[in-house]
């Protein structure tokens, strides 16, 4: 099997040090167990006031519903099967990362990371039906090349620099963040093939299909959360990609954003067919997809508190002041997102600082759900209307975090923290 790289790129890909995987059922556990472990020992705050001063919020009752729908998963394309579409979204899911390059993907080509990453795919889908052979496939994964991918995603890959002997000659070489990134996509990419051409598969939907069934016959066995976890482990032990874990300060870290992520897109896109094409697990209890909104946007909204914490509280001056809370937690008056305005680079973070930032997010999030459905009555209206914050579900206030950090413009002006050169987020 391929190597598994570093999750920093360092001009070619080497084999770091693997953390254990968890063992086999304790997946799931494993990540909440684990984040909740490190939130700790980081010296990282959430209190239940600052979760119920978040959820009776204007900022949240008045936008929940709406914009917790909103996932992105729609996909505009006409597929000759449903496991074409399982593919193309098993794929959509294995590249939703490239968060670090977000102001460089906007100031380049216009758009933010998730909607460059949506591009590139249905690019590559577009390009499949042409003389290029099939990109989505597991042998044109293995073998697509640097220069197709900058060509898809449509980034300069090169840098301009003064020549070394030549007054006022500018020349131009392979460098820059969009040259990393078009690394990190094609090595992800090649990996990935080459694990499905040795295992098998002719793609990774056919692979992800075979994981749903194996997940349906020991739901019926062990029930729905089970079978979550199997889904869950088998992904993630056969490919590289999605193998978000780490050693923190002698604490292993596991996150699986992407995987986790993957499995709830199944639920999202077929869960409402009837009846659906592939078994349909239940995510209800999924951990949340962490990455570097869901943490940011928690300390921007007060419930994430880095101020006990030496190395991380200068990251974020103001966030959570009471100032600020009384404008981003107040019902929003000022436009939808849709602007055109390039967002200003969050905090530059070392991916030990990055981990601890996700598992403080996985476990506000836990934290959240806990404090929503023990609410008492007598904290909401006589009329019902808000009794629904009882029912939320993890991957619920996921969506919401993430959506409506680009929701309202105020929002996508918070900054977001910086990690670069990882393929996980």
């Amino acid at each position: 099997m391929p190597t598994r790289p570093s999750t920093m790129y360092i001009s070619q890909f080497v084999e770091s040090t693997m953390p254990q995987f968890p063992a086999s059922g304790t997946f799931i556990q494993s990540i909440r167990e684990s984040s909740r472990l490190l939130r700790k020992s980081a010296q990282i705050s959430i209190t239940p006031e600052s979760i119920k001063r978040l959820l009776l919020s204007p900022a949240f009752t008045g936008s929940f519903k709406r914009v917790s729908a909103s996932h992105g998963l729609a996909l505009p394309l006409n597929f000759a099967s449903p496991l074409d579409e399982l593919n193309l979204l098993s794929i959509l899911a294995l590249l939703n990362f490239a968060s670090g390059y977000r102001v460089q993907l906007h100031t380049e080509i216009g758009r933010g990371a998730w909607d460059s990453i949506r591009a590139f795919v249905f690019g590559m889908y577009l390009a499949s039906s042409s003389d290029d052979g099939d990109l989505l496939s597991a042998r044109g994964m293995k073998s697509i090349s640097p220069a197709k991918v900058a060509e898809i995603l449509g980034v300069n890959v090169h840098v301009e620099r003064a020549h070394d002997t030549i007054p006022g000659l500018t020349i131009g070489e392979l460098g820059g963040p969009m040259h990393e990134l078009v690394q990190l996509i094609t090595w992800v990419l090649n990996d990935t093939g080459a694990v499905l051409v040795n295992l098998g598969y002719p793609n990774l939907g056919a692979f992800i299909a075979e994981t749903l069934k194996e997940g349906e016959k020991i739901q019926a066995k062990d029930g729905p959360n089970v079978a979550l976890d199997a889904i869950l482990e088998r992904i993630v032990r056969a490919i590289p990609a999605f193998q978000d874990m780490a050693d923190i300060n002698g604490q292993t870290i596991y996150c699986f954003k992407k995987a986790l992520f993957l499995i709830h897109a199944v639920v999202v896109r077929f869960g409402s067919i009837s009846p659906p094409p592939f078994p349909i697990p239940s995510t209800a209890q999924s951990p949340v997809f962490t990455d570097n909104v869901l943490p940011s946007m928690l300390i921007h909204l007060g419930v994430i508190d880095l101020s006990g914490s030496p190395t991380l509280s200068p990251l974020f001056p103001g966030a959570g002041s009471a100032t600020s809370l009384d404008t981003l937690l107040a019902a929003s008056n000022v436009p939808k997102g849709g602007s055109k305005i390039i967002p200003k680079e969050g905090p530059i973070l070392t991916s030990d600082q990055a981990y601890i930032l996700r598992a403080a997010a996985i476990d506000a999030c836990e934290l959240i759900i806990e404090l929503a459905h023990s609410l008492e009555s007598s904290v909401f209206p006589d009329d019902g209307s808000l009794d629904w914050i009882k029912k939320i579900t993890l991957p619920d206030l996921d969506m919401w975090i993430w959506s409506v950090a680009k929701d309202r413009l105020d929002y996508r002006m918070l900054k977001r923290f910086v990690l670069k050169n990882t393929v996980f987020f």
